[in-house]
């Protein structure tokens, strides 16, 4: 079997997007344009394709990300079939509690087209989309959408963007007419005019530019050629000599500039009146990389830790990285993934590094939301779904057993806010427990722990409606009635100070006794180290998301094969906060010196004294108790202004700026986590029900005395 499309004719890219941008609206006319869907499902009518979930359609809203396969022929050349692109698309949800899918959709794909709502331009959410990407290195093209809408401003939204998130945006089109005037785009590259007109505006019509707009036009043209030309020396000069350079010539260097991060062209239209979107299509084939564009993927060869390259190639040896598990009530477990290199064909054998066993794969299936066209094999560039595999998890990495790879994983935020469940009925009380299992193997972000002491079940996830959600999942599609206790906030417990103590366990009850003895420091871990920094670590060094382990032992004090031990004795002590006995974080131990004996000495006896010299260490070394801060935008009309400062104050706030938006104010804080439950009702009945918020994870911060003594006390 052959590949159907050349990879430089494959393009993987996200939609990804705030909230209420517009982003499946967008994804909706996509696969209308190319021929996906043949009717256009709206988010307000609840028939959207992408968004297939029964909470996704009550809602309005994307909560798990679906991935689609579908083809275009760009615009400019309709007729020509040489030209037709495949697309893999994956729209992503833009709430803040599902920012998990975002996370690891970027992580797969080459390119993203980040929708903005046109009134309201950058919002919080976008910032972190967006951060995300610049994480993962995506090129991007910028949608600014809603153009037809009451206070529509694409001049200002683009101005959001500028500010907040990168002096890099240029504009690549300007709207014609806002509001209900809203009829098209002018695109300043080309100089045209584009009218989309026919059944959804599938007909697109180029004409000249109004008179009325011209003269901006040409001065936006001279600034576009100008940012495009400063990518190449050898333009620049000709620019500067004052030659006129040719079209292809200038979009090949736009491309080049976009691959490379260095711009991001920004789009104009109205995805609901069906206006702009077949030329972001456009903008994807022009603009963003294929496979073969974008730098071989780097991975660690499982048996010695060296860093191997695999280019996006057929040839080379088969790798590739699961992004999602997801459970299908029709073919049970599916595991998206992405193909890096070489190629794959159903019922052969991958390996997985991690659990260092193959597995066979049954079946794999290339998606259209939630249809599903079986392939016998996919190649190098392509996202498709496998049944079969029964113990591949998030971001493992698949691969040919003789040439092993290891990708990078990806690593997800932790979670914020938990819950006690409890089964209403005995029956219940077992198919909860699977139920969990299962949403807890699809979603990173989700955590299932018991309670040590009252031997309840806590769920942890990223907020309120999260956790909603995966509550309502269990009844629906587990059939779990549960009882569900008051929402409770993750905190965590550090230190602030450094300490030396050493550790001994020593039994000695006639035959063999248990020997460890340990010497520690500990003090807290250095945040300001960069990627750099860390891949420069030297090899005793093992650093993690919030655990540093450093091994200095000297002769032999404590031979190697206990160090482990000592290891997994730090990481269990640190389990356990000795304020109030939640999790400690960004810890660093050294281990400098101890001491074993010949024939007491095992791995146990290490392991209990590591942890009991931990926790002694952390009483030393000043611990605080640190909760969660959330970044928080309420809009609300002026005349409410006072009061939602004054509400956001009292609630240990940080007002940290306030701007017009249209007609309302908005007005940015920092407010802790725990202040934040029910706020939304608060708001409500203060503002007349005109007031709306936005919050997001920002940091952690160490709690005022006050607040650590109350907490420590409901603990005790």
């Amino acid at each position: 079997m052959e590949r159907d499309y050349p990879l430089e004719k494959v393009r993987n890219f996200g939609i990804i997007a705030h909230i209420d941008a517009g982003k499946t609206t967008t994804s909706e006319r996509v696969l209308f344009y190319t021929g996906v869907s043949h009717k256009i499902g709206e988010v307000h009518d609840g028939e959207t394709t992408t968004d297939w979930m029964e909470q996704e359609r009550e809602r309005g809203i994307t909560i798990t990300s679906a991935a689609v396969t579908c083809f275009w022929t760009p615009t400019y050349a309709p007729g020509d079939k040489a030209k037709k692109h495949r697309f893999n698309i994956i729209d992503t949800p833009g709430h803040i509690d599902f920012t998990v899918e975002v996370k690891r959709s970027l992580r797969v794909l080459d390119g993203a087209v980040v929708v903005f709502d046109g009134v309201a331009g950058v919002e919080p959410q976008s910032e972190t989309n967006w951060r995300y990407a610049d994480e993962a290195n995506v090129p991007r093209i910028c949608f600014i959408n809603k153009l037809d809408r009451t206070g529509a401003n694409f001049e200002h939204s683009y101005a959001t963007i500028l500010d907040r998130l990168s002096k890099k945006a240029v504009r690549m089109q300007i709207p014609i007419g806002l509001e209900e005037k809203h009829e098209g785009v002018v695109d300043l590259l080309g100089m045209k005019a584009f009218y989309f007109e026919g059944e959804m505006g599938s007909t697109v019509i180029e004409k000249d530019i109004p008179e009325n707009m011209l003269a901006e036009a040409k001065t936006l043209h001279a600034e576009l050629v100008e940012r495009i030309v400063e990518n190449d020396d050898v333009l620049m000069n000709e620019y500067l000599e004052g030659k006129e350079i040719a079209l292809d010539v200038l979009k090949k260097t736009l491309r080049k500039a976009v691959i490379a991060n260095n711009i991001f062209p920004v789009f104009a239209g109205s995805a609901l009146k069906n206006k702009g979107v077949q030329l972001v299509l456009d903008a994807v084939v022009d603009y963003l990389p294929a496979p073969t564009d974008i730098p071989p993927i780097k991975g660690v060869n499982p048996d010695n830790d060296e860093t191997i390259d695999r280019k996006a190639s057929d040839v080379e040896p088969f790798s590739a990285l699961a992004f999602k598990v997801a459970t299908d009530p029709f073919v049970g477990q599916l595991i998206f993934f992405r193909v890096y290199s070489g190629t794959l064909t159903s019922g052969s054998y991958v390996y997985n590094p991690r659990t260092r066993n193959k597995e066979r794969i049954g079946r794999i299936l290339r998606m259209h939301a939630n249809e599903r066209e079986e392939v016998k094999k996919v190649f190098a560039g392509e996202i498709a779904a496998a049944v079969g595999l029964k113990d591949t998890i998030t971001s493992d990495t698949l691969c040919d057993e003789e040439n092993p790879i290891e990708l990078y994983r990806i690593v997800f935020p932790e979670p914020v806010i938990s819950l006690r469940v409890e089964p209403k009925t005995k029956a219940d009380q077992e198919k909860m427990g699977m139920a969990l299992n299962r949403l807890a193997q699809e979603d990173p972000t989700f955590r299932v722990s018991t309670d040590s002491e009252t031997m309840e079940t806590i769920i942890s996830g990223m907020g309120e409606l999260h956790l909603e959600i995966i509550v309502d999942r269990m009844k629906r599609e587990f059939g779990v009635e549960t009882n569900v206790g008051k929402p409770q906030v993750a905190y965590r417990e550090t230190i602030n100070g450094t300490a030396e103590v050493e550790g001994k366990y020593i039994k000695q009850s006639g035959g063999r006794g248990n020997y460890g003895h340990v010497k520690i420091k500990i003090k807290p871990m250095d945040m300001s180290l960069t990627k750099e920094d860390i891949e420069d670590l030297p090899k005793n060094v093992k650093r993690e998301a919030h655990f540093e382990f450093v091994n200095t032992i000297k002769g032999g004090a404590i031979p190697q094969e206990y160090v482990p031990a000592c290891e997994k004795g730090f990481r269990e002590g640190l389990d356990r906060g000795i304020l109030a006995g939640f999790k400690m974080v960004d810890v660093s131990v050294d281990l400098y010196d101890g001491s074993y004996h010949d024939v007491d000495s095992n791995e146990m006896a290490f392991k209990i004294a590591a942890s009991m010299a931990i926790q002694d260490a952390a009483r030393l070394a000043k611990p605080v108790i640190l909760e969660p801060m959330m970044k928080v935008e309420v809009v609300t009309p002026d005349k409410f202004m006072g009061d939602v400062t004054g509400s956001l104050s009292a609630k240990r706030g940080l007002i940290e700026g306030m701007e017009d938006r249209g007609m309302n104010k908005v007005v940015r804080a920092v407010v802790p986590l725990s202040e934040m439950f029910g706020y939304m009702t608060n708001l409500r009945s203060m503002t007349e029900g005109r007031a709306g918020f936005t919050m997001e994870f920002l940091r952690y911060d160490i709690v005022p005395q006050n607040v650590a003594d109350t907490i420590i006390k409901s603990r005790q």
